[in-house]
């Protein structure tokens, strides 16, 4: 069974970096996309980046432009949010998803000072 197990979520400052990871089980990544999601408390789920099945191509939302990265090792079977100048707004929970349509269970980030 496809499984993703979400991890690098934590507590930063404003300003600061995180690396997310996604990692997959239970089926081969190569031919697939994955996609970033997160919520904020209160707030629908919000699309935040994709990558395509080779990684060749990539989207992000407007608000993460040019400071988020999305990367993928179909060897490891992990994809990769890196995050950085963080802001307070960034805060929420953070999912991965499978093209297949499955989800993850989710990492926590909270920026705050």
């Amino acid at each position: 069974q496809l499984q993703l197990v979400e991890s690098g979520g934590g507590l930063v400052q404003p300003g600061g970096s995180l690396r997310l990871s996604c990692a997959i089980s239970g089926f081969t990544l190569d031919y697939y996309g994955i996609g970033w999601f997160r919520q904020a408390p209160g707030k629908e789920r919000e699309a935040v980046s994709c990558i395509s099945s080779s990684g060749g191509s990539t989207t992000y939302a407007d608000s993460v432009k040019g400071r988020f990265t999305i990367s993928r090792d179909n060897a490891k079977n992990t994809v990769y949010l890196q995050m950085t100048s963080l802001k307070p707004e960034d805060t929420a929970v953070y999912y991965c998803n499978h093209q297949l349509g499955y989800w993850g269970q989710g990492t926590q980030v909270i920026v705050s000072s």
